[in-house]
């Protein structure tokens, strides 16, 4: 290099593991926060190959509104070359635009306010069940079951077979670095719901119901552009959907429980006064963002000062743009006092969450009911975290008085 030549920025280097083996609850969040701390707009790991984590909001916000540069045709930082397409997340425009708009429909605000009072009833039913105990597993015994239930009658998919459903979703999502070092467990989850949904799809189609309003009935005959969608995109974007309703709302609502245990004042607050849950909500989404998801680069870029490389990949993790102090006074604390809602824990962009109208009704009603009828509990034994694309509790155990 010559002295007239710029110098090109150099970023630090972290031992960053995308999966590993489930940790003491928090610790993936300090070491998000670590991140931030060490180095602004990214910092770079050696996991399979290297990729850039990029640590502030301004830099995720603006690389997940820039498809073009950055690529959704992969969202897990250490496979650049997936095997899998998930429709439509793994699109980019302008076929993504027309698969949100095929699937709109089924997550409106309309037809999730029609849900509501059904969701009510459950929410309730369930927690009935766990409190003449006295104490319970709130991740197994309600967080798991309670969304993916909702998400089973928007699917046209059977209540009885939850338990099948719900290990094969463990199979794809709740792997790690250690449970799962070739993927081999993950993509046997995979193969075990396309397979699933192939048999579901062909009795639809051999005894269509007029009057059903379900998405997998309506799938047997989806168009775009004029065009029957081909099965193989059906599964696809099927496939998506099933990770997405049994998961999300199930990890994200393991945070907020375990938040409001630990937190008396705040769980104070929501009891006297359950009008603020929807704010609640809101604030503690932001406080624990629990999506973690990655793109590839498109092109030769500088990308905040970053020497961003054709090819190269990049996780845009949720967790660092919530936490940022730069864009929100004292970031790592719950504040439901906070003005400022805003946030990215639905993502951004065109990804944006499709299923975000639902997902924050869920959130609501659980947190409504539950503290309706469980109103004071703490922690029996303090609960191990997930890593991956989507971080979640392993178990939230809990007890309290009859």
């Amino acid at each position: 290099m010559t002295g007239t030549e710029p110098a090109v920025p150099t970023c630090p280097v972290v031992g960053h593991v995308m999966s590993p083996p489930p940790v003491p609850v928090g610790t993936l969040f300090d070491r998000m926060d670590g991140y931030q701390d060490l180095s602004r707009p990214a910092v770079r790991t050696e996991e399979a190959g290297g990729y850039w984590v990029f640590t502030d909001q301004e830099t995720i916000l603006d690389g997940l509104q820039q498809p073009d540069l950055w690529s959704s045709a992969v969202i897990v930082p250490i496979e650049p070359n997936p095997q899998y397409k998930w429709i439509p997340i793994m699109l980019d425009p302008p076929e993504h635009t027309q698969w949100r708009h095929l699937l709109g429909s089924y997550f409106s605000p309309g037809r999730t306010k029609a849900m509501k009072d059904d969701q009510h009833r459950l929410a309730a039913e369930l927690i009935e069940d766990m409190h003449p105990r006295g104490r319970g597993d709130f991740v197994r015994e309600f967080a798991r079951i309670f969304p993916s239930t909702i998400f089973l009658q928007v699917m046209g998919m059977p209540r009885s077979k939850l338990d099948d459903f719900l290990s094969w979703e463990h199979m794809i999502l709740h792997q790690d670095s250690e449970s799962d070092p070739d993927g081999a467990i993950r993509m046997a989850g995979m193969q075990a719901v396309q397979t699933y949904f192939a048999g579901l799809v062909a009795q639809r189609r051999a005894n269509p119901d007029p009057d059903a309003r379900d998405v997998v009935s309506a799938a047997v005959s989806w168009e775009i552009d004029g065009r029957p969608v081909s099965d193989g995109d059906v599964l696809n974007c099927l496939l998506l959907l099933f990770m997405a309703g049994l998961d999300t709302v199930a990890s994200q609502s393991s945070y907020a429980l375990y938040h409001l245990a630990t937190h008396r004042e705040d769980r104070k607050r929501i009891v006297a006064e359950p009008g603020l849950i929807p704010h609640a909500v809101e604030e503690l989404m932001r406080a624990y963002p629990i999506v973690q998801t990655a793109r590839k680069a498109t092109r030769d870029a500088d990308f905040h000062g970053c020497p961003v490389k054709a090819g190269d990949m990049a996780a845009f993790p949720l967790s660092a743009a919530g936490r940022d102090e730069s864009v929100y006074a004292d970031a790592r604390h719950v504040d439901l006092d906070r003005t400022v809602t805003r946030h990215l824990g639905f993502g951004g962009g065109p990804h944006r969450c499709l299923g975000s109208h639902l997902a924050r009704q869920e959130l609501v009603v659980l947190l409504e009911e539950w503290h309706r009828l469980i109103p004071d509990y703490e922690v029996v034994e303090q609960p191990a975290e997930r890593g991956g694309g989507v971080w979640g509790l392993e178990s939230l155990k809990l007890r309290w008085a009859v």
